[in-house]
């Protein structure tokens, strides 16, 4: 029961990865608010309960500081603190080639993928720095890391929150307060799940996540546990980091296997 006594915020948490850790934080004795724009977070919400858990369904946009403020509200009004926050919410945005991509475009993937995240840090952490502290996730991607993982808005916006972590973590020193990311690799989510149906449909399943030494995707729940990991006080000395989870697929350049001189 690594989570006894905190109180939780997950954006993103209809699904995929968000509702995951959703799940994973409430075992591990959390009471959540689970928020998300999608009708799935009632559905979140129902699996936590059912387990014993505590939690709050809240059909919120992560990227409308209005509603990111209500739920910092909502959190410390009806289960008395706040000690995580996980800004998960994120979307793909699409493989649009470079020249026909619009400003709408990238607006778009911005607003959620990288404003969501800096309105999580700037309300959960506002009211964490007066109460002791507390550790704030971000959900990036390896796709922040280099190129090769996602199209170029999606990958702008996911190193933007690599460097996010990095500022912020630096802007409230002397809070304990801790802000780190995430940088998934592929991973079957609600996001990804066009392309593993397409590759399921091909009969090609089996060179999914081939490019990893681990030659596989990862799971939602595979995410989740990095995400308790940095929530819980066992993460106490981890700031500012943005840590893979990816299969080991950021850890080489590309070669060829077996030939490698």
């Amino acid at each position: 029961m690594r989570l006894t006594g905190k109180r939780a915020i997950v954006t993103g948490a209809a699904s995929g990865i968000g509702r995951a850790s959703a799940i994973l934080f409430a075992s591990e004795g959390a009471a959540v608010v689970a928020a998300d724009v999608g009708d799935g977070v009632e559905e979140t919400k129902r699996e936590i309960e059912k387990a014993g858990g505590r939690c709050l369904a809240r059909r919120a946009d992560a990227a409308d500081e209005a509603a990111v403020r209500e739920l910092v509200a909502s959190c410390v009004r009806d289960f008395g603190g706040l000690e995580v926050v996980f800004a998960n919410a994120g979307i793909g945005g699409g493989l649009v080639p470079f020249f026909d991509q619009t400003v709408a475009d990238w607006e778009k993937v911005l607003r959620v993928n990288l404003i969501g995240p800096f309105l999580a840090i700037k309300h959960g952490a506002a009211w964490m720095r007066e109460h002791g502290g507390g550790s704030i996730l971000c959900t990036a991607s390896v796709a922040g890391l280099r190129s090769g993982a996602g199209g170029s808005p999606y990958s702008a916006s996911k190193a933007g929150v690599i460097s996010l972590v990095q500022t912020a973590a630096n802007q409230l020193a002397g809070t304990n307060v801790r802000v780190n990311a995430i940088c998934p690799g592929l991973t079957e989510t609600g996001m990804t799940k066009p392309m593993f149906d397409m590759a399921r449909e091909r009969g090609s399943e089996k060179k999914i996540g081939q490019l990893n030494p681990l030659k596989r995707a990862g799971q939602p729940i595979e995410i989740a546990r990095m995400a308790l990991f940095l929530a819980s006080d066992e993460a106490s000395y981890v700031n500012g980091q943005a840590i893979a989870v990816d299969g080991g697929l950021s850890s080489s350049h590309p070669f060829v296997p077996g030939r490698l001189a």
